[in-house]
């Protein structure tokens, strides 16, 4: 197929999407009170429907009221019960693929269902919308003149009881319509290879000498891939290796660890990052705009989205409130209602809008992921957002961290304990800390409260961490590539006493 065609045709996609995109911008909330009452119809005859009367619900009040919030642990037996065949149970058609989560909050597997709708109307619209909105932003972009480098999930699928289950990157690529395939490397063979690390040499041997022109995977494991290319190719530019490369859409982790390791090897002003939001329940939100990081949530992907503000989140007086009611710069717990058979489901990530006309969000971190035993409501966003600006300060840079409580002992007050893997250590690791100390008062005022004159907290102890140190822990818990991550923040010492000890 020529690129002028290629081109001509994804031009046509690209305006009528726009449309239907026009829409929801233009109307969200009547969007999603359409979708909401849509899902309901479609489901009210399932075993959940039932149960809840879909067939008489008129209004979001009464789904609010009859519906209740859930966690996987609430429909888990339901989940297994469809896991082993039996259909109609939280949506019609029969749900044949499973997401296994790879998440690090919980030690057993989560399994997600993935229906043939959210499979086509969700992930597959997200990944064409992306494309969209990058060509609407880039008219004058080449990205069809070469291949995508995509990397996923190192698991392979596996069949249980005529369901299939595996990593939800394993299950798009297996699913892959042929066009994503043609534009894609490395190949599905390579990309479904189930041990990491023969598969990161085969990934590099297979794509060292194609024309990349975009990159498509996690940061942290993308950057360990593009390192061994430029190892493999004796380079340290990866303009040298693919000259035409153009863009990297990154999501799964925050980009703000990485973002100047990529620059060094990546070094180009103008190149472009463009970040997406998307889990095994579903594809959220996209970067609508170049050089920013606002994500545009994405309204009409088969997801009513309700959301439970963090300064009541699992109190008495927790609410929950639809997409219209939400407010700027408030950190924000996400429920959705989703084409796979969801109801009111918790996934545990915690957003914050920096817009509503439209709606723009940031990823502020895990409902699960911060420290809050001092009463500090410290989260991912404000620990990113400080490392960055240390970083910056001291010319270091970081491959990861982690951090927990240090527990008040008697006499002693308590404090955050850090354990940090830097790729350019800095000169000295006391300044490093106070600087570090200092940003994170700045950025979060309960912190800062809890550490005037050493009231509650006392000053961050640090540590440096070894060389490989995290990548050595993941490969010991079998969780090498794909979505897998380090645990940044916990309210306990599990995560952090395993590495120390790993550290010595």
């Amino acid at each position: 197929m020529s690129i002028p065609l290629v081109n001509s045709i994804a031009s046509w996609f690209l305006k009528k999407r726009f449309h239907q995109i026009e829409l929801f911008l233009k109307y969200p909330n009547e969007v999603q009170q359409e979708l909401l009452f849509s899902l309901l119809d479609i489901a009210k005859d399932t075993e959940v429907g039932k149960q809840h009367e879909f067939v008489s619900i008129k209004n979001y009040t009464t789904f609010a009221q009859r519906v209740p919030i859930t966690t996987y642990e609430d429909i888990q037996y339901k989940i297994e019960r469809s896991r082993h065949g039996e259909n109609n149970i939280f949506w019609p058609k029969p749900i044949k693929w499973f997401a296994k989560s790879s998440g690090t909050t919980n030690a057993k597997s989560k399994f997600i269902p993935v229906s043939t709708d959210s499979l086509e109307d969700c992930h597959y619209a997200a990944s064409k919308d992306l494309l969209c909105m990058y060509l609407n932003n880039n008219e004058d972009s080449q990205l069809f003149t070469g291949k995508s480098l995509r990397l996923g999930g190192s698991k392979e699928l596996y069949k249980e009881n005529g369901t299939v289950f595996g990593d939800l990157s394993a299950i798009l690529i297996d699913n892959m319509p042929f066009w994503a395939e043609f534009s894609s490397t490395p190949s599905s063979k390579v990309s479904l290879m189930s041990d990491w690390e023969t598969k990161m040499a085969a990934v590099v041997n297979e794509t060292i000498n194609e024309n990349v022109t975009s990159l498509a995977g996690v940061p942290s494991w993308m950057l360990v891939l593009l390192n061994n290319v430029l190892d493999k190719t004796d380079k340290t530019s990866l303009f040298d290796v693919w000259p035409n490369l153009e863009v990297y859409f990154h999501g799964g982790v925050s980009f703000n660890p990485y973002i100047e390791q990529y620059r060094n090897i990546l070094p180009k002003k103008d190149f472009k990052y463009y970040e997406t939001y998307n889990a095994s329940e579903g594809f959220f939100a996209i970067q609508d705009q170049n050089y920013s990081g606002d994500l545009l949530l994405m309204l009409d992907y088969g997801i009513f989205y309700e959301f439970i503000p963090m300064d009541n989140y699992g109190t008495l007086d927790q609410k929950v409130i639809p997409l219209s009611e939400v407010e700027l710069n408030k950190n924000y717990a996400v429920v959705i209602t989703t084409n796979a058979g969801l109801w009111r489901y918790k996934i545990g990530d915690t957003v914050r809008f920096v817009s509503i006309s439209p709606y723009r969000i940031k990823v502020s971190g895990r409902t699960k992921h911060h420290i809050n035993v001092f009463g500090e409501e410290l989260i991912i966003e404000n620990a990113e957002d400080a490392l960055k600006k240390v970083c910056k300060k001291t010319k270091s840079e970081i491959v990861d961290y982690t951090a927990a409580p240090i527990f008040m002992d008697g006499k002693e007050k308590g404090a955050h304990e850090w354990l940090i893997e830097f790729k350019t250590p800095p000169k000295d690791i006391d300044y490093f800390n106070e600087l570090f100390d200092n940003a994170l008062k700045s950025l979060n005022s309960d912190y800062e409260a809890k550490r005037y004159n050493n009231m509650t907290l006392n000053k961050p102890k640090i540590h440096v961490a070894r060389t490989q140190l995290f990548y050595d822990w993941l490969k010991q818990n079998n969780k090498l590539g794909g979505q897998h991550k380090v645990p940044r923040l916990s309210n306990t010492r599990q995560y952090i006493d395993e590495l120390l000890i790993l550290n010595k």
